[in-house]
């Protein structure tokens, strides 16, 4: 593997190191992200690796945090994607910081999350996949009719052809489903028409769909930033950087963990999907 499939933005990351480093570096993080689907325990050799060797690399961290979360090793995946965020001064991670929090049972966190200064920052795709997280949060704290709202109107919204479409639609059956609704059957027929990435034809009308943050806010009830935890140098950050270890449940089945933002979203190269 030499790391051409990565992208340019992971590349000029790189460029801090010296020149035999890189090139191994790219290597493990490319190999960490194609072990993803079919081999977890080297798809984390290769993360470890590359983390070992580019500890100050956000690419390095966000892969090693990556493979954390396919694993569901929430405490661990939220500590590396947490650092990954503080070192690349982005937020695309952040639906999966917050899916995270949910697998910690806290999933009062991911909506403070979902509510940050950060989270007013994400595209449209990980606008998507941050919705769907605190639809399922919401679920988690038996707010159904919240969970049905946030997913609402971005549901009626996408186009056929996003590569969003079949998770959100799908996330939208399920929080329908909760409520007893019988018209969660007719969202789960979307979602399986279009898959992951297939999609039918988009009648013209259709065309020309934008998202704004407020699309993917409940009708009712918002839910407060809390307050930021303080990061090493005793700032307050609303993205802290260290997480302890711990277990908890996992989300319930029927929510949909994001992908990763970095594939065919915002930047990156490789995906996983929980």
């Amino acid at each position: 593997m030499t790391g051409q499939a990565l992208g340019q933005v992971v590349w000029d990351e790189l460029k801090t190191l010296s020149k035999e480093n890189m090139k191994g570096v790219a290597a493990h993080i490319e190999a960490a992200y194609l072990f993803l689907d079919e081999d977890l325990d080297a798809a984390l050799a290769h993360a470890e690796t590359a983390s070992r060797r580019a500890g100050r690399v956000a690419s390095a961290r966000e892969a090693l945090g990556t493979v954390h979360y396919a694993r569901e090793e929430w405490g661990d995946a939220l500590r590396e994607l947490r650092t990954a965020t503080r070192l690349a001064g982005t937020s695309h991670l952040l639906p999966l910081m917050a899916d995270c929090q949910r697998g910690l049972g806290r999933p009062e966190k991911a909506l403070e999350l979902g509510e940050s200064r950060e989270a007013s920052r994400l595209g449209a795709e990980s606008l998507v996949e941050m919705a769907i997280v605190l639809s399922g949060a919401h679920r988690d704290l038996g707010e159904l009719d919240q969970s049905v709202a946030m997913l609402a109107t971005p549901a009626q919204r996408i186009k056929p052809t996003d590569p969003a479409a079949g998770r959100l639609w799908f996330a939208y059956a399920e929080a329908l489903a909760a409520l007893g609704r019988p018209e969660a059957e007719e969202w789960y027929g979307r979602a399986a028409s279009v898959g992951e990435t297939g999609a039918p034809p988009v009648p013209p009308e259709e065309d020309g769909v934008f998202y704004d943050l407020e699309d993917f806010a409940p009708a009712e009830a918002t839910v407060a930033p809390g307050q930021g935890e303080q990061d090493a140098d005793g700032r307050e950050s609303e993205v802290p950087t260290e997480e302890p270890q711990e277990s908890a449940p996992a989300p319930a089945d029927d929510a949909q963990g994001p992908h990763d933002p970095r594939v065919g979203g915002d930047q990156g190269p490789g995906s996983n999907d929980r």
